[in-house]
C-alpha cells in the first residue's frame, strides 16, 4: 500500500482539481471492485478514471455505488462547500482517506485513496499501487460476469467463464471458450438467418493478446450482447 498522508495533502489536492480542474476524466467500462476492513465496499460498472496528473489515472466512484459501507462528510474542504473531506465507515473500521465532490467537474463522485483499501479489482484481477493507464497498454482480464449473446432473440452463447480485452481507442471486446496471430472468422447462422463473419477467434494471437488464444470473441455490432443482464451498445 502507499504510504499514508495528512489530511492537508486532501485539501490541497480537492483545491488544486476545484481550481485547476483534472487533467482529464473519463468513463471505463471495467468492473471495479474494492474490498475494506474484509468487507466489499465498491462494486461498480460506473467508476471513472480521473488523471489528477499526467501520468496516470486514480479511480473515482460515484457516490451512490458504495454498498457494503458508508461515507460521511466530516469537513467542507472550501467556503462554496463543493468539496469534502470524508470518512469511509464499515463495521468497526474507518478511514479519512476520502474525499467527497459536490460541485465542479467531479460533482458527484468520491475518492477513496488507493493505498487505504485492503484490496481493489478490475474484473477479476487485483490492482496494485495505482490504476494502470488504459491509454498504455492492452489489458487481458479474467471475468466471472456473464455474457449472453442474442440473435433476433435466440441465445447463441453464454458463459461466465471470459476473459474481457480492452484496447486503447477501442471498444472492450469479449472473448469466451472455445473448443476450438491469425484470427480465424466464422459465419454464424441461426434459424435461416446468417451473419457473415460473426464470430472470430486466434489460433495463434500475438505476445500481448496470448491470454485469448483458444478463446472465441462475438462482434458486438453484429449479434446482441447482455452483460450481467445489461445490453451492451451495437
Amino acid at each position: 500500500m502507499s504510504p499514508t498522508t495528512h489530511p492537508k495533502d486532501l485539501i490541497d489536492l480537492a483545491e488544486k482539481l476545484l481550481t485547476k480542474g483534472p487533467q482529464k476524466i473519463e468513463k471505463t467500462p471495467r468492473r471495479v471492485r474494492v474490498l475494506f476492513d474484509k468487507t466489499w465496499v465498491l462494486d461498480t460498472n460506473a467508476a471513472r478514471h480521473v488523471w489528477e496528473h499526467e501520468y496516470y489515472p486514480q479511480y473515482y466512484i460515484p457516490s451512490s455505488a458504495l454498498t457494503g459501507g458508508r461515507v460521511e462528510k466530516t469537513k467542507a474542504v472550501d467556503g462554496d462547500q463543493a468539496a469534502f473531506l470524508g470518512k469511509l465507515v464499515t463495521g468497526n473500521a474507518s478511514t479519512d482517506r476520502v474525499l467527497v465532490f459536490e460541485k465542479g467537474a467531479l460533482a458527484g463522485l468520491t475518492r477513496l485513496e488507493f493505498g487505504a483499501m485492503d484490496s481493489w479489482f478490475e474484473e477479476d484481477t487485483p490492482i496494485y499501487v495505482h490504476p494502470k493507464d488504459p491509454y498504455k497498454r492492452i489489458d487481458i482480464l479474467p471475468s466471472t460476469r456473464r455474457i449472453v449473446v442474442k440473435v433476433n432473440g435466440v441465445v447463441v452463447a453464454e458463459s461466465t467463464m471470459n476473459m474481457f480485452l480492452f484496447e486503447t481507442g477501442l471498444r472492450p471486446r469479449y472473448y469466451m471458450p472455445k473448443t476450438a496471430g491469425r484470427a480465424e472468422y466464422y459465419n454464424l447462422n441461426v434459424n435461416g438467418h446468417e451473419i457473415a463473419d460473426a464470430i472470430w477467434w486466434y489460433r495463434y494471437p500475438t505476445q500481448e493478446s496470448a491470454l485469448v488464444a483458444g478463446m472465441a470473441c462475438f462482434y458486438n455490432e453484429k449479434v446482441e450482447v447482455f452483460i450481467d443482464g445489461e445490453k451492451e451498445e451495437n
